[in-house]
């Protein structure tokens, strides 16, 4: 990757013969000795940010450098325009402004030019010799706010993210159970339809569940509180189903997150007065008026409940934990969580409302792991003597995690996600229905959360989605109550059909 800069300084007065002298003598000792400062002594000086052109005209120093990916030419002329200015302010003349005429990247073989964001910082793309050359429109202060460092590395993001292909590319098995007799072969979304114990809500992505449906949740609810949340120590909270921007920045997911949430916009004002025509217009139409509706709202704010957990942080933003009172073990279980789901929906599994308990630990690395270990054994002893479900366990790495290069991290290879995925009879398919995540200090970096011992602060997660549960308990065990496993059976009351529809 090389790097161009085009640059004027303006002088606070025109150089004399002397000051001249000084600024020829400048362009060399930064060359040689200036621009190498913190680079390694093995590297190619090609490499390292260097200026190859410099010419004087009234009160301005033109310059131009280039560079590789050491002391890139952003960072090589702010460290030469604070040299000179202090060899200038000898001859009493100052150094003011830095115009940026030109910014040129010419990107990496096999960076294509698709790659390439699409901001207002990109002026042109080009191509020079098979390699994609950006013009960047930037100022100085981008150029210190680092932006063109920043541009580089989302292009190798997305270039990583190509190259990365999915879970399938990063998918390990590492356990599966028996396989269990055929009770029952349907699709439990039809049974349900059919016997309505659930029915379309009116958003996208969105099911009414009647008390039937609904005890299914509860009793697996219970079997997870009873097994698994209360021995474990883990205690209730509530997170807010609201993220703002900070949130969603600080967690990460505003990298990416924009063609999966449901915005959340506030309106301009609650004065009804501004709004009358809107509800006049319904009052006679009978519609809603949403084009008006738009010119009245700000926003969006932020979104609505995508990940669950990235609410949480915001409690201990900041904060220094003692070390006393770790691991931390919290749960939250109390609204939905919203997915506008790109990839489709299908059935109760993949909808864009659904409920779950969030599961969140913190503490050092070595806690967080062991917490982590404790659930893998005991959602296994769930699976395979409470549910009996045919079920297996895969270590996939997740794209967030990969790009932040977090896999691995403090030599800790347990950074990672499991999925838990059940099989599906009726369409011999795996559905992912549980996991388990050791984020390493990925949020607590975000949020800026430390340890009393000064050691690194871990976080882990893990979401127990009930659809899914239901969908793959339904779809192995059916709908007779006689056929289901004692610890789901025993749980379950008989609620009658409270509905009569004629």
């Amino acid at each position: 990757m090389r790097f161009q800069i085009e640059a004027a300084i303006q002088c606070s007065a025109a150089l004399p013969e002397e000051g001249i002298r000084i600024l020829e003598k400048a362009v060399q000792d930064a060359n040689e000795r200036l621009f190498r400062k913190g680079v390694p002594e093995n590297v190619d000086p090609v490499e390292i940010g260097r200026i190859t052109a410099w010419k004087v005209r009234d009160d301005q120093i033109l310059l131009t450098l280039e560079s590789g990916p050491y002391t890139r030419v952003h960072d090589a002329i702010f460290r030469f325009r604070k040299q000179l200015a202090s060899l200038l302010g000898r001859l009493r003349i100052g150094l003011r402004g830095l115009e940026v005429i030109s910014y040129r990247v010419l990107l990496d073989e096999g960076v294509t030019a698709d790659l390439v964001p699409r901001l207002p910082f990109i002026r042109g793309i080009a191509e020079r010799n098979g390699r994609v050359e950006i013009d960047l429109a930037v100022t100085a202060s981008d150029l210190e706010n680092r932006l063109p460092d920043r541009i580089v590395r989302l292009i190798e993001e997305k270039t990583q993210a190509r190259q990365y292909g999915g879970k399938t590319e990063h998918w390990q098995l590492l356990y599966q159970s028996e396989s269990r007799p055929r009770i029952y072969t349907g699709n439990p979304t039809d049974e349900l339809i059919a016997r309505k114990w659930i029915k379309h809500g009116s958003s996208r992505g969105q099911w009414i569940y009647a008390p039937q449906a609904v005890q299914l949740f509860r009793t697996f609810e219970r079997i997870v509180e009873e097994e698994i949340i209360r021995p474990l120590g883990f205690r209730e909270m509530i997170f807010p189903k609201l993220d703002t921007w900070d949130v969603l920045s600080r967690s990460g997911h505003a990298k990416g997150v924009y063609p999966e949430i449901y915005y959340v916009c506030t309106p301009k004002t609650r004065d009804p007065a501004y709004w009358e025509d809107i509800a006049d217009y319904f009052k006679v139409t009978g519609e809603v008026w949403v084009e008006k509706i738009r010119e009245r709202i700000d926003g969006p704010i932020g979104a609505m409940c995508y990940a669950q957990c990235p609410s949480f942080w915001p409690f201990v933003q900041g904060e220094t934990l003692a070390s006393d009172c770790l691991p931390i073990r919290v749960f939250d279980r109390s609204g939905t969580s919203h997915r506008y789901e790109s990839g489709g929906i299908h059935g109760i599994e993949r909808v864009d409302e659904f409920h779950r308990i969030e599961i969140l630990w913190l503490g050092t690395c070595d806690q967080t792991v062991e917490m982590a270990e404790a659930l893998h054994a005991g959602y296994s002893r769930v699976f395979n003597d409470l549910l009996e479900l045919e079920w297996r366990a895969a270590r996939v790495t997740p794209w967030f995690m990969a790009q932040e290069g977090m896999v691995g991290a403090c030599g800790c290879e347990s950074v990672g996600t499991t999925d838990y995925e059940a099989l599906l009879p009726y369409n011999e398919s795996w559905l992912e229905f549980q996991n388990v995540s050791v984020n390493g200090d990925k949020y607590p970096r975000g949020f800026t959360v430390k340890i009393q011992s000064g050691e690194e602060c871990w976080s882990g997660c893990s979401g127990i989605g009930l659809e899914r549960w239901t969908a793959a308990f339904l779809s192995q065990k059916g709908f007779d109550p006689a056929q289901w496993p004692e610890a789901v059976a025993k749980r379950i009351e008989e609620i009658p059909d409270i509905f009569r529809f004629l």
